[in-house]
């Protein structure tokens, strides 16, 4: 028996290791995963998402995600040496008759070729999708029972773009105004309020992004306060005219910031897909500011 066992030691110290490895992803697999998180039949009509350069054949070791593709943005991924760049925002939202390098988004298209890093867009599907953009806004505001704001026709009922929903207690305007500034990346436009400072708030309408074509179904939904990016002069005034300086209150951020939020939790989400199918992919979250604005003058 002590000779069998001796004889085992040797043979396991002499026999080379058997090490599983765990099957490599491909652009392919990965197109497939975020389908699953973020279907294409949720996006708006008129929107451009999935897909936009690369071969499905691929492999994929690493991603990062970013809000816009930027030149700034696509060069920081490829320096990253990374074999996806997965943006909010499209690169080729309208029609193009040439991607010559000669033109901005030629020139990143050639950078992202030349670069070996593919491209991919989820928008107005992630904004509609559970998890989406507004989702993540709604949880670091703490919202409960929240509902969209307005339905996805070929969804869950809790799909839809924006969402809106109460907080535990009543607060006022400006405290949560200043929770709402506390969570944005810190960007050059602030944060801007329409309201009574002092007016007590509760149930809270958001959107993620440009949110201005909401406001009938912001004032359906009962809402104290709208959260959204990118109001307008007119829609904003007309809304302001309408609630005849009450409800709902308006609070205005920056579009960058609002959708920023949503990166790392769905970078998690897509990590979490790809890991229970035992891919191992290291994603990202791009730290680059692409907010278009440097700097803000203040009376």
């Amino acid at each position: 028996m002590h000779d069998a066992m001796e004889n085992d030691e040797v043979t396991a110290e002499h026999s080379p290791a058997t090490v599983e490895e765990s099957p490599s992803a491909t652009l392919g697999d990965v197109l497939v995963a975020m389908e699953e998180l973020w279907p294409r039949s949720l996006a708006e009509d008129w929107d451009r998402v999935g897909l936009v350069a690369g071969r499905t054949e691929r492999q994929i070791k690493r991603i990062v995600f970013a809000v816009d593709p930027t030149l700034e943005v696509v060069r920081d991924a490829v320096a990253r040496e990374a074999d996806l760049l997965i943006t909010h925002h499209p690169l080729l939202l309208r029609g193009v008759n040439s991607v010559a390098a000669s033109d901005a988004k030629g020139e990143v298209v050639h950078e992202l070729i030349e670069g070996r890093c593919a491209l991919a867009t989820v928008h107005t599907n992630g904004d509609s999708a559970v998890g989406g953009v507004s989702d993540v806004l709604a949880d670091i505001f703490g919202l409960t029972d929240t509902e969209p704001l307005s339905a996805a026709p070929e969804g869950l009922p809790e799909e839809g773009i924006g969402r809106v929903g109460n907080l535990p207690q009543a607060v006022s305007l400006g405290d949560f105004a200043s929770t709402v500034f506390s969570a944005m990346p810190a960007v050059a436009g602030g944060v801007r309020v329409a309201g009574d400072r002092e007016a007590v708030v509760r149930r809270i309408a958001i959107c993620g992004g440009a949110g201005d074509s909401l406001f009938d179904a912001v004032r359906s939904s009962g809402a104290d306060v709208y959260v959204t990016a990118d109001l307008r002069h007119h829609p904003a005034s007309e809304a302001r005219e309408t609630a005849r300086g009450g409800r709902p209150y308006l609070i205005d951020v920056s579009h960058f910031a609002s959708e920023w939020l949503w990166l790392p939790a769905a970078a998690e989400a897509l990590q979490n897909v790809l890991t229970d199918q035992d891919f191992e992919v290291e994603i990202l979250v791009s730290s680059i500011n692409s907010d278009p604005w440097d700097f803000l003058l203040t009376p």
